[in-house]
């Protein structure tokens, strides 16, 4: 099992990256997110999912792991393929993706090239029911009560960017120990997400 493939980056293609590590070309599919952090001849650290089926063996290979974490998500849907995830990811970062399931926002979905509507529907209805609001984090100390109407929004968005987190494979311990301090006040959720994302892989 690969975890990550380290090497010079020897063919960029919109959905195909061959990286050369120790003279061996791996190629990997990647995404079009990923795609755009490469750069040919440039040295890159990519992350990997192995697909194996009867007749084929397939790396698909993601600039950072929330990436491949939401890789691993998608194909565990059932009717979701490799191509199928690659492309919703392609249209999507995996902060946007995970806000999107939270929201029910079908249309995110189908923006990427070959999913319609019913395997959208499925993503979201698969995917929410594994995560939802009572399945996460509650702020320190708090009962709604005792919260200005600012507290409670700020609250609301801390349960929002900790449901999005734990979408992308984060544990609750993880989740809470990087949302701990940060303005909930004051960001927007995909802003507290994408900063936690960066703190987790510091």
């Amino acid at each position: 099992m690969f975890y990550y493939i380290e090497g010079n980056v020897a063919i960029l293609e919109p959905a195909l990256a061959v990286v050369d590590c120790a003279g061996v070309g791996y190629a990997l599919g990647i995404t079009a997110n990923t795609a755009a952090r490469l750069r040919v001849g440039e040295r890159a650290r990519l992350y990997v999912q192995t697909i194996i089926r009867e007749e084929c063996f397939d790396l698909y290979g993601f600039y950072t792991l929330a990436e491949k974490n939401s890789f691993a998500m998608l194909i565990g849907v059932s009717g979701v393929g490799p191509k199928a995830a690659q492309a919703i990811l392609s249209a999507n970062t995996p902060e946007a993706l995970s806000l999107a399931i939270l929201s029910g926002n079908e249309k995110a979905l189908t923006v990427a090239p070959g999913i319609g509507k019913r395997i959208a529907q499925r993503v979201l209805l698969e995917l929410k029911d594994k995560i939802g609001r009572d399945s996460g984090y509650l702020p320190e100390g708090g009962g709604a009560a005792s919260i200005s109407p600012g507290q409670a929004q700020g609250n609301s968005r801390l349960a929002d960017a900790a449901a999005a987190l734990a979408v992308l494979g984060y544990g609750h311990n993880e989740i809470a120990a990087t949302l701990k301090g940060m303005d909930v006040e004051a960001l927007p959720v995909e802003e507290l997400v994408r900063q936690a994302l960066r703190k987790m892989v510091k």
